[in-house]
């Protein structure tokens, strides 16, 4: 485990520099940085920009289901199917 220490801080259009660090996996820094060197820009540009892209998108749940699944969506709200039901029927469809 390699660590990447990121420097920057944005809040509403004011920037400062601040520290975080961040734990990941050695193989997907090497790909971050070989990414870096490809693309001209820093690794702490990079987390930058995808930290904007972030908080320029509400994060909504609802954007990423498909039409179908946002369909059925709270169809058994109401049933009076129980969890356990639903593990038994499991158990029974997968042994």
């Amino acid at each position: 485990m390699t660590y990447i220490k990121y420097y920057y801080v944005r809040h509403k259009g004011f920037s400062m520099n601040s520290k975080l660090t961040l734990r990941l996996d050695k193989d997907l820094i090497n790909t971050a940085k070989k990414y870096s060197i490809k693309s001209g820009k820093s690794l702490s540009k990079i987390v930058a920009d995808l930290f904007s892209i972030i908080e320029d998108n509400d994060i909504d749940i609802e954007y990423n289901l498909s039409p179908k699944v946002r369909k059925l969506k709270g169809s058994l709200r109401n049933s009076s199917i129980s969890e356990k039901d639903y593990k038994t029927y499991l158990e029974q469809k997968h042994l």
